[in-house]
């Protein structure tokens, strides 16, 4: 799709009134006026340009990408980039299985998704900012995809229900999560015994990976924080040309 088409079909969604219910609208500005508990893990400091100026197990939690910048979700070059192509064998996904995208934005990776588990399979499409579930919304039912279940996260709970998720997935999303540690325990809490906490990173490793440093992080970093929400380490893909793919489970 064009930019231009693309940014005309999101905008569209922002201004089509039944992309967000009313029930979902007044969730969304109360999720947006009432900040989360600040956990006492936390570690302030100056802000770097695009930090918050909040540490969390040493690293800097980078600013969110918003709303307005979702036609870089639906960029043509995304898919060379990133190789979505090689990311979705390492899911696993099959016929019926339950899935979650957290941070889903526009819903790129959901709809792939929801291609695997098929009808009669679930995703769950999290997103804290209501523009970003409007615009979902849309996509997803332009694509015909009943089995996405668009959802308004808050700041500090994905809001999915205990022990229905086979498998929930972060793509560059979780470096920017502003309570980490709280996110994580209510993703625990709605994973299946046995369940996977996939974590799609930009390599800190790789000095030729062309993003930001606070936008990357490292798999040492990433199975340091996953294992202190109680994951298990699973295994790390490394076949995308940028990121890193780990893969952790729930005991």
């Amino acid at each position: 799709m064009k930019p231009a088409a693309l940014l005309a079909l999101l905008f569209a969604a922002l201004s089509f009134s039944a992309s967000v219910p009313p029930a979902f609208a007044q969730t969304a500005t109360t999720t947006a006026t009432t900040p989360a508990t600040t956990h006492p893990v936390y570690e302030s400091t100056r802000a770097s340009p695009d930090g918050i100026g909040k540490r969390y197990m040493g690293r800097e939690i980078a600013q969110v990408m918003g709303w307005q910048g979702a036609a870089w979700l639906e960029r043509e070059e995304r898919e060379r980039e990133e190789r979505t192509d090689l990311l979705l064998p390492e899911l696993a996904l099959k016929p019926g299985m339950v899935v979650a995208d957290i941070g889903a934005g526009t819903g790129y990776i959901a709809r792939r998704m929801a291609l695997q588990v098929g009808s009669g399979g679930v995703v769950y499409a999290v997103d804290v900012q209501p523009e970003m579930v409007a615009m979902l919304r849309s996509m997803a039912s332009k694509a015909g995809l009943a089995q996405i279940k668009p959802l308004l996260g808050a700041p500090d709970d994905v809001r999915l229900p205990e022990a229905s998720v086979d498998l929930a997935i972060m793509v560059d999303v979780y470096h920017e999560l502003e309570f980490p540690r709280e996110v994580l325990a209510s993703l625990v809490r709605a994973l299946k015994p046995g369940g996977r906490v996939v974590f799609v990173e930009y390599r800190a490793e790789d000095p030729r990976v062309p993003i930001k440093a606070v936008h990357k992080m490292s798999e040492a970093q990433v199975r340091r924080e996953a294992g202190a929400s109680g994951l298990v380490w699973e295994r790390t893909a490394g076949g995308l040309p940028w990121q890193h793919v780990v893969i952790l489970r729930k005991p």
